[in-house]
C-alpha cells in the first residue's frame, strides 16, 4: 500500500461544505472524497505517475 502523509489544508467554508455534501452523497469520508477528486483531476490532466512494473506484478 502507498505511504500516506498528513498535511494541513486551508479551504474556504463554502468549498468545504460543498465537498462534505458531495462526500455524503457518495458515501465517502470527506478525506476520501478530497483524495478521489484530486486523483481524478490528476488522471484527467495526465499527471499521475505511471505504475511500476514491479508493482503491477504484485
Amino acid at each position: 500500500m502507498a505511504t500516506r502523509k498528513a498535511f494541513a489544508l486551508r479551504i474556504d467554508e463554502k468549498t468545504l461544505a460543498a465537498m462534505q455534501r458531495w462526500a455524503n452523497d457518495d458515501l465517502r469520508s470527506l478525506n476520501a472524497q478530497i483524495e478521489f477528486v484530486l486523483r481524478d483531476a490528476l488522471r484527467q490532466a495526465g499527471r499521475l505517475p505511471k505504475p511500476d512494473a514491479d508493482s503491477a506484478e504484485e
